[in-house]
């Protein structure tokens, strides 16, 4: 399948927030119950680095990236969202979305991209392995599911070998 990594525009919208219920179905990928509003993502996420896979005028999946603090010192460590429309796994869209996207991180001066995945998803965990993260730890049982289910995350980290070194 041909496919495209492009910017991400807000007609994309629907089709992002349908990729983004099919995560919230696995109970896997997140422990939101239900996808924001476009402004509320919108506002939560960083204008420079969201990018999709598109295939004419399908998205086979996004990758965005959102603040990890508000403080300066911190302005360069970021968190990764990533999803792949469920059809569309296992065909290489994650990996191309992560490796395009850290690159973008890089142009626009992100040196840390952070993770947090639930232990379950390790189909994640290896894609983000894949892509040169690290996990540097575990936060047992953070976040109860809504089947009432407690899970742990892992914590994974990719440091750039280009922005911030000095």
């Amino acid at each position: 399948m041909e496919y495209k990594i492009e910017e991400m525009k807000s007609s994309d919208w629907e089709q992002v927030k349908n990729i983004y219920l099919e995560g919230i179905n696995t109970k896997i990928a997140t422990f939101q119950t239900e996808a924001p509003t476009w402004e509320e993502w919108n506002n939560g996420h960083i204008n420079s680095c969201r990018l999709v896979a598109r295939s004419q005028n399908d998205i086979l999946g996004w990758v965005a990236l959102s603040p990890t603090s508000s403080r300066y010192c911190y302005r360069g460590v970021v968190e990764v969202s990533i999803y792949i429309g469920e059809k569309y796994k296992g065909q290489g869209v994650g990996t191309a979305l992560l490796q395009n996207l850290i690159k973008l991180s890089e142009e626009n001066g992100f040196w840390t991209l952070y993770s947090s995945i639930i232990r379950e998803n390790s189909t994640s965990i290896s894609l983000h392995k894949k892509c040169g993260f690290r996990e540097i730890g575990i936060r047992e049982k953070i976040a109860k599911a809504s089947d009432g289910i407690w899970h742990d995350v892992v914590l994974m980290e990719r440091r750039s070998k280009v922005v911030g070194i000095g």
